[in-house]
């Protein structure tokens, strides 16, 4: 069977590299190139602590164990870190999180208080400010680099027969004996199936093939799809787990680089007016990063980058058949980073197989169907501890 994949992402590649481990024919097609688009700019945090629909926090925790499989099996430098992660609340947020861990702890989630000395133990190179009242642990957790992440994965999956090409898709047949994908240059490529995985470009090549997966797509101003990221060059720091905090989120990069996320600056950050290093928004962020640290008179060097998030409308994934007789298969996430390898290993199921995958049964395109987007869409700008 010839599966042509449009999208190179997290998702993309975690599918190519499951259809190729098993023999399929896999073509992987990205305008840009692998990992280039919503999967380069993500926080790229492991989790399912805020998660509350029932099916979705079940896909998340097989999404967690999977990463852990799957490290076993891919070559390469190690990519995904079981670090743990610690949430500290302040008097604004601390009744929130006990009521979250305690939610957690009714469903079996790895969830703890620790003391501000286990915590600075935990976390490694960083200092906790005193208006901090409580500290918790999720030891489940973790991250992942996720441009070493799909290079290991692609790698693999080109090592097993799979082909990766540059090529914008403009146009996507589905025909009752086979599906074809028109590129801009003109090139028209046929295969058995197609998976969409474009991320946040899938609604709009969707709709070219006639299918409705609606998604949030505003990308201006404030909108919830925008996200900065500082990525911090220095000081280098001994960082070891994914940290919340109420003015900034951190997890480590390689070379003692560490990200950095602060999201109630997202309001303020416009895709066609990117912040600059030297201005409010860097001196913020740069701000809050000292505060931090254990000797806040290290200078920090800080680069800048704005991410523009995947969002099906309803904020859940999108895994399925546009419908009983498509044979494009539409794939779209919020939680790319957590769910690739489960979503990877059971859409090469149901495509491989025809046979329908349980974890998946709730988050078919399908329940779009004959819905006013009203009655689905939520509010997604994330804004508190413990969003993303």
């Amino acid at each position: 069977m010839k599966v042509i994949i449009i999208g190179a992402g997290v998702l993309g590649v975690s599918v190519a590299r499951q259809l190729a481990v098993a023999g399929e024919d896999v073509l992987l097609l990205d305008q840009w190139g692998a990992g280039t688009g919503t999967t380069a700019t993500t926080f790229a945090w492991t989790n399912s602590s805020r998660k509350p629909d029932a099916d979705y926090h079940r896909l998340n925790l097989a999404g967690m164990e999977e990463h852990a499989r799957l490290a076993e099996q891919l070559r390469g430098a190690p990519s995904y870190f079981p670090s743990g992660a610690l949430q500290w609340a302040d008097a604004a947020n601390v009744q929130w999180l006990a009521g979250n861990v305690e939610r957690l702890q009714l469903l079996g989630y790895p969830a703890h208080w620790v003391t501000p000395e286990e915590a600075t133990r935990i976390a490694g190179d960083l200092r906790i400010p005193a208006t901090i009242t409580s500290i918790a642990h999720f030891p489940s957790e973790g991250y992942v680099l996720p441009d070493l992440f799909v290079n290991n994965l692609l790698t693999d999956a080109e090592q097993h027969g799979a082909t990766c090409a540059i090529g914008e898709v403009v146009a996507i047949d589905d025909r009752p004996d086979q599906v074809a994908v028109t590129q801009a240059s003109g090139e028209v490529c046929t295969g058995d199936r197609v998976v969409l995985a474009a991320g946040r470009w899938t609604q709009r090549l969707a709709a070219r093939a006639g299918i409705d997966i609606p998604m949030v797509t505003d990308a201006g101003r404030g909108a919830p799809t925008v996200g900065l990221l500082g990525y911090a060059r220095s000081p280098r720091l001994d960082l070891r787990c994914v940290i919340h905090s109420p003015g900034l989120n951190l997890r480590p990069a390689a070379g003692g680089h560490t990200v950095l996320q602060a999201l109630d600056l997202n309001a303020d950050v416009d895709p066609a007016d990117p912040p600059t290093v030297n201005g409010d928004l860097a001196r913020t962020l740069a701000r809050r990063f000292s505060a931090l640290l254990t000797d806040p008179s290290r200078p920090s060097k800080i680069d800048l980058r704005i991410g523009l998030r995947s969002l099906p409308a309803d904020g859940h994934t999108v895994a399925g058949y546009a419908s009983a007789q498509s044979r494009v298969y539409c794939l779209v996430s919020h939680s790319g980073v957590t769910l690739a390898p489960i979503l990877g290993r059971l859409v090469a199921a149901e495509l491989t197989t025809d046979q329908e995958q349980d974890l998946l049964g709730a988050f078919r395109p399908t329940r779009f169907t004959g819905v006013r987007r009203s009655e689905i869409e939520v509010d997604q700008h994330a804004t508190s501890l413990g969003e993303q």
